[in-house]
């Protein structure tokens, strides 16, 4: 086993010095391990370079296998240390950014707290990233839209409202509410987030189309860039607290709405460090913004 985790730590940071470092061995044996694994399986790997390893084609065709192993693994061993009675565990969520910031920080404050030997791992994402992560075993569960998933459980937690944001001296921020029509005029900046989008879903069941100029990955990048009046948007309430951009903050009519739950693949798939999190969650939803 230990071959598969050199192989999934070698692509993971895409070198083998990196990886060897990351995981106790010395470069000669992780090159070692990677040689023996090609050679049971026939199969050159990996391709070195100047630059890092990256995989062969034959590699990354084999690689989504080693990843399930590899995960698979690890929850074993997380299972392993639960019938001993440890209190320790892995957790791995997919999240986005404003739950990353407004949501997580006490969250794991608190529950740490109470289980200081937990290690939490989170990667940020979009809606798509989640449903194939759930799937796979990457995370034990995402923060969702469930209108945005399927084949997957979900829990929900709150909803929120989302505004339209513009540069403070635009002429829509002298109004109260904004239409949503009248956004379609303006450049609009999209929240890249896999194939469901909140604003874009209220804008097609009015039969609007927004006029799309930059799409971004990032909420705070959005705020900079409408700021410096490249165009507006629309973003979730949650990630527009505590911000200190000189921007203008509108409901739409009619309202865009964002729901909040947890998304994971089956109740008896996750660690018991997921399930005592996810309750801790739901226990405390009612104290988060």
């Amino acid at each position: 086993m230990n071959r598969y985790l050199a192989l999934h730590k070698i692509v993971e940071l895409g070198s083998f010095t990196k990886a060897a470092k990351s995981l106790g061995y010395t470069q000669s044996a992780m090159s070692q391990m990677i040689s023996s694994l090609e050679n049971e399986l026939s199969i050159k790997l990996l391709i070195r370079s100047r630059t890092g390893a990256k995989l062969t084609i034959e590699g990354a065709e084999l690689y989504p296998y080693v990843q399930r192993l590899v995960y698979q693994y690890q929850a074993t061993q997380e299972k392993v240390n639960e019938i001993k009675g440890l209190e320790s565990g892995v957790i791995r969520i997919g999240t986005i950014s404003s739950v990353t910031t407004h949501w997580l920080p006490g969250l794991l404050k608190e529950f740490q707290k109470m289980y200081p030997g937990v290690e939490f791992v989170l990667h940020q994402g979009d809606y798509s990233l989640f449903q194939d992560w759930i799937k796979t075993g990457a995370v034990d569960f995402a923060f969702v839209n469930p209108a945005a998933i399927s084949g997957i459980e979900t829990i929900v937690l709150k909803e929120g409202a989302m505004f339209a944001i513009l540069p403070e001296n635009h002429p829509l921020a002298q109004k109260e509410t904004v239409p949503l029509e009248a956004l379609t005029a303006e450049p609009f900046i999209l929240l890249e987030e896999g194939h469901y989008s909140e604003p874009l879903e209220a804008f097609r069941a009015l039969g609007l189309t927004p006029n799309i100029r930059y799409t971004i990955h990032d909420d705070y990048a959005i705020m900079t860039m409408v700021e410096a009046g490249l165009g507006v948007s629309i973003l979730a309430e949650l990630v527009l607290q505590r911000t200190h951009y000189r921007l203008a903050l509108r409901p739409t009519v009619p309202a865009v709405k964002r729901t909040l739950a947890i998304g994971y693949r089956d109740k008896n798939s996750l660690s018991i460090a997921s399930k005592y999190f996810i309750d801790f969650i739901v226990e405390n939803i009612h104290k988060l913004p």
